[in-house]
């Protein structure tokens, strides 16, 4: 990730984050991770991806504290941290922002759904702490 601008400093919450997530293969790589692939050949084979691509962003990944590399045999696999599982209303958001903009209807597509009732999950809300559903209009963003 040669080239890229540093936002380690930035007081700005979304590209603080940026920087560490990396890229769109980053967060590939986070959704197989969170789809059970703990091994560099699962990453690998799922994606596509070149090796020395893939070992770059499974190190960085790993440098920021998303995943950790846990031994596994005479191998090691790549578990999500606790920071990393906290993606997951990210991945859960952005999953439902493509559903509703980057598909045409009917087209096929993969559906999150609960475990327990085979159910989708239920659309993600922003409401504020007295349960109001917020838009942007609804919303500033304050330093401080």
């Amino acid at each position: 990730m040669v080239g890229r601008a540093s936002h380690a400093e930035s007081s700005c919450t979304l590209a603080r984050p940026l920087g560490e997530i990396g890229d769109g293969w980053s967060l590939l790589i986070v959704r197989d991770a969170f789809d059970g692939l703990r091994r560099f050949g699962e990453f690998q084979k799922s994606l596509g991806l070149a090796k020395n691509i893939l070992a770059s962003r499974l190190a960085a990944l790993v440098d920021n504290g998303i995943l950790e590399v846990v031994p596994a045999g005479a191998r090691h696999e790549y578990r999500l941290t606790d920071k990393g599982r906290g993606l997951f209303p990210v991945l859960v958001a952005l999953r439902q922002w493509s559903d509703e903009f980057c598909f045409l209807p009917g087209e096929p597509r993969v559906s999150l759904v609960d475990c327990e009732t085979s159910r989708p999950v239920r659309r993600f809300e922003l409401r504020a702490s007295d349960g109001r559903l917020l838009t942007p209009e609804d919303t500033t963003v304050s330093s401080g």
